[in-house]
């Protein structure tokens, strides 16, 4: 009866994580789309591999999500903890599974730290020969980053309504705190950092682009300029394009990406004292 009542205490236990991992790992899929798209615009011989790798991301993060009985959780402390370690691995162990299937046929151990350094916006890399891979691999690596910068924790905020939680707790593991509660609803903060974050990038890729890179460059390294991460789509990096002005952009738009996105979007309404 005991045992029973453990794999029940499990259970319950792991069920609101699962079905948020689960519904993140949807978005993951649907983020590999656009690779897959690249992949066929620009004739890639293996435009499977992004199909593939969106199908089994789809399926197991939706199995997850419908394997949970309710979709009204009361999350503690210890499951919000347990929630921001795994969001973590498991997106990076899916995130990895193009590196496997691609082009570049690695490994396990090196396509999980390819993914991991994306995520976490780290910024190395075991992979040589950019300049020559396909330019889906390329956008992936870069959205792996943006994603990875972007916080896979404001996804979550914008999650937890679901749950009927409240997010204060996700921004203590973060070590997200502005101090205040400037908007009632995690949602509304959720909404402005991304909208933050994707303008920011948008400007920094028209940027990019006029100073000379083609529009792929331009959007890759603009999305692992804000994500402060440094993916590059050369060996060469940035250095490649021998552009003191491309440099500069990059540069600013570094800076710029450093800065708590809290503290700009506080500014935007009015306490702009809190940037200074």
């Amino acid at each position: 009866m005991s045992v029973n009542n453990n794999i029940d205490s499990t259970l319950d236990f792991f069920q609101p994580i699962m079905l948020i991992i689960g519904i993140l790992l949807i978005g993951l899929a649907v983020s590999m789309c656009v690779p897959a798209f690249v992949d066929i615009a620009t004739g890639t011989p293996d435009t499977w591999v992004f199909p593939i790798s969106a199908a089994a991301t789809f399926v197991i993060g939706g199995g997850m999500a419908l394997s949970t009985k309710s979709s009204h959780f009361k999350m503690s402390k210890r499951q919000t903890f347990a929630m921001a370690t795994l969001i973590w691995v498991v997106i990076t162990l899916f995130g990895s599974l193009p590196f496997v299937l691609g082009e570049l046929h690695m490994n396990f151990t090196d396509a999980f730290f390819e993914s991991m350094s994306g995520i976490t916006t780290t910024g190395s890399t075991v992979i040589t020969g950019l300049d020559g891979l396909s330019a889906g691999i390329l956008v992936w690596r870069a959205i792996l980053q943006w994603l990875g910068g972007l916080g896979i924790i404001v996804m979550s905020i914008s999650i937890l309504p679901l749950l009927r939680v409240g997010g204060m707790q996700i921004f203590n593991i973060e070590a997200f705190e502005t101090g205040n509660k400037v908007f009632p609803r995690m949602a509304h903060i959720s909404a402005g950092v991304t909208f933050i974050f994707v303008s920011l990038t948008l400007v920094c890729a028209f940027a990019l682009w006029l100073a000379g890179m083609t529009g792929l460059e331009a959007i890759t390294h603009a999305m692992t300029t804000i994500a402060t991460g440094g993916y590059s789509t050369s060996d060469g990096s940035v250095g490649h394009f021998d552009s003191a002005l491309i440099e500069a952009i990059i540069t600013v738009g570094m800076i710029v990406g450093g800065i708590p996105f809290m503290l700009i979007l506080v500014s935007l309404h009015g306490q702009v004292s809190k940037l200074l």
